[in-house]
């Protein structure tokens, strides 16, 4: 029976500045950092408050196909590719306190039906959503 998650992949252009990006920027701990065959490397970080949840930093390659992996880098490098999703109990504290450690927001915090949200960006080009959560109703989306 599964327990729970256990591992989610972002994928990243650099291992060590991602590694460094989520450390800095996110108080990430780094977790894992090995080196596996032909030169596979396994990075991960994960929040403190999360043992359970890693975050693999994928270079796009294989498992990947060469043609698939060159579409995730090109998504990656027009800034189009998803990342995570942070929850929050202050969305606009957490987005004054993330923009004076250089992070890059491409929406600032909004109300929103589910709750207040914000999204950023790391240095990969992958999309971050920060949310203060509230209570809602599916009523509430129309």
């Amino acid at each position: 029976m599964i327990t729970n998650i256990a591992l989610v992949t972002v994928y990243c252009l650099d291992q060590d500045e991602a590694r460094d990006f989520y450390v800095d920027k996110f108080d990430f701990e780094p977790r894992t950092d090995v080196t596996m065959g032909e030169g596979f490397r396994w990075v991960t970080v994960g929040h403190p408050s999360q043992p359970e949840i890693d975050v693999t930093l994928m270079i796009p390659g294989p498992p990947l196909d060469p043609d698939a992996a060159d579409f995730v880098r090109r998504q990656l490098e027009k800034g189009q590719m998803g990342g995570l999703g942070f929850r929050v109990d202050d969305c606009r504290k957490t987005y004054e306190d993330l923009s004076a450690r250089g992070v890059t927001f491409l929406y600032e915090p909004s109300d929103r039906p589910y709750g207040v949200e914000a999204v950023a960006r790391d240095n990969s080009g992958n999309w971050l959503v920060i949310v203060e959560p509230k209570d809602f109703q599916p009523e509430d989306f129309r």
